[in-house]
């Protein structure tokens, strides 16, 4: 009878590597003894029977399995090509769903990676509402910023002041979209989507920085210029054909959008640049970066050579791998400023 592995999920992480486009893969020689395998022969019967599974369900086998050969002692100073298999999880999934069903350890393997493989289809599946979660994170942050100015303006009817801005993005007031999307009171932002949100935080800042610009004074001038502001941004989505905000449906609260991002261990967060001249220049990415962001980011990065050394900290498990490029930057402003332009989309 096979042996338990213990700590099974621990087994399982401790041979996961990360190559250097910071995608994540097991080796099938460490993986055979952890599914109660002992001979190469019976368990690459099994990786072929799960390429099959692979190929009959449409998906391009070479993305999740990658034939290799490494170099293995077998004596003193002797050493011997074997042949190796390059796995991803969905490759590891489908071994165990494909290994011997009466061992303990491809049981305990099933549960694991169809765990893990939900857990990355869900993490996929959060970029648009990390999207949300941050841009209603900064629509609070600058209407802070708003209501500031405004009070140096002499606004003191917030309410009216505020609902001034919706009537000009809107075409109605603050309760009449409510009313109109069936939400309850005072919820509108965070019931909003994406694209609703955008067009809200463009609102705020553009008439934060004319109420500044041009030193307006007055509660009643301040109010009209928030007016004007959200009607020319009406006017703005009115002309590139784009969904006017009120016929926008509101989307699930904010709160359960956080809380299910917590869950998966998914926190909002900017991609951070730091210039610690002269020693390194630091790219912490964040965790939903993916394979062909890395090279754009890559490319960026070489189209300004200098003089500071170069790393990138890369999401793994539960923390950071630190990279060391072998190629100097020039941390200068353009390249922060690409950089976060790249970044930010994700």
């Amino acid at each position: 009878m096979s042996q338990l592995p213990t700590s099974p999920n621990k087994k399982f992480e401790s041979i996961k590597k990360i190559d250097n486009q910071g995608i994540e893969f097991w080796t099938a020689r460490e993986l055979m003894p952890l599914l109660g395998y002992s001979r190469w022969e019976n368990f690459d019967d099994v990786i072929k029977k799960a390429i099959q599974a692979a190929f009959n369900s449409g998906q391009e086998v070479s993305n999740h399995f990658r034939e290799v050969t490494k170099m293995v002692k077998i004596g003193s100073n002797t050493f011997r090509k074997v042949r190796d298999w390059k796995l991803d999880r969905y490759a590891c999934y489908l071994i165990a769903q494909n290994g011997n069903s009466e061992k303990i350890e491809i049981a305990i393997a099933q549960t694991y990676f169809a765990v893990q493989a939900r857990k990355q289809e869900l993490l996929d599946q959060s970029s648009e509402n990390e999207k949300r979660v941050f841009i209603r994170g900064e629509v609070k942050e600058q209407n802070k910023k708003l209501f500031g100015t405004a009070k140096k303006a002499g606004v003191s009817n917030f309410g009216l002041f505020n609902d001034a801005g919706y009537r000009g993005l809107y075409g109605k007031s603050l309760a009449e979209v409510e009313e109109g999307k069936r939400i309850q009171k005072g919820e509108l932002l965070d019931r909003a989507g994406a694209t609703e949100l955008a067009a809200n935080l463009f609102r705020i800042t553009q008439t934060d920085e004319k109420l500044r610009k041009d030193n307006i004074q007055g509660a009643r001038e301040a109010t009209n210029t928030h007016n004007m502001v959200g009607g020319k941004v009406r006017q703005t989505i009115k002309s590139i054909g784009g969904v006017l905000p009120e016929n926008l449906p509101p989307e699930r609260h904010i709160k359960e959008i956080i809380k299910e991002l917590k869950a998966l261990g998914v926190t909002s967060q900017k991609p951070q640049l730091t210039s610690i001249a002269p020693d390194i220049f630091l790219v912490k990415l964040p965790k939903n970066v993916n394979s062909e962001t890395l090279k754009v980011v890559n490319q960026i990065m070489r189209k300004y050579p200098g003089n500071v050394p170069l790393a990138i900290d890369i999401p793994s498990g539960t923390g950071l791998r630190r990279m060391n490029l072998l190629f100097k930057v020039d941390a200068s402003e353009e390249l922060k400023n690409e950089l976060h332009s790249i970044l930010n989309e994700i």
